[in-house]
């Protein structure tokens, strides 16, 4: 087995010292677990106010980019945990998310939390994906 950490260049650098990903490499596949992604743009500032819909879209567009980059895509995705700030906006989170999983979806946690590592970030989304 071998791991592999990343941050691809094609979505908005880590906050912190983390990786966006690590890759496990399990003989003729790899699991990729992907660091929790908030509505961010390229300068690391938030994108999409006080929309859920809004900052889900952009958070879905990274966690797409990093999977691209690893050869993967929402097909592939087997877990997906959410961080809510206020779980009275879980329908359009849910719209929102729909429009990016594929069928059927993957497990899923969604959790409500007090605030998360930005001020005014609504939702946070971190998965894991089997790639072959």
């Amino acid at each position: 087995m071998r791991v592999g950490f990343d941050n691809p260049a094609t979505v908005p650098a880590p906050l912190g010292t983390y990786s966006h990903v690590a890759r496990v490499e399990l003989g003729d596949g790899a699991l990729l677990l992907v660091s929790g992604q908030l509505a961010l743009d390229d300068d690391g500032n938030l994108v999409g106010g006080e929309d859920m819909g809004a900052q889900t879209d952009r958070v879905f567009e990274i966690l797409g980019g990093i999977l691209a980059a690893h050869g993967a895509g929402f097909g592939d995705v087997v877990s997906i945990r959410t961080f809510l700030t206020d779980m009275d906006r879980l329908g359009d989170y849910a719209g929102a998310r729909a429009g990016h999983l594929a069928t059927p979806p993957p497990a899923s946690t969604t959790v409500e939390v007090t605030r998360l590592a930005i001020p005014g970030a609504l939702v946070e989304v971190e998965l894991v994906a089997a790639v072959s």
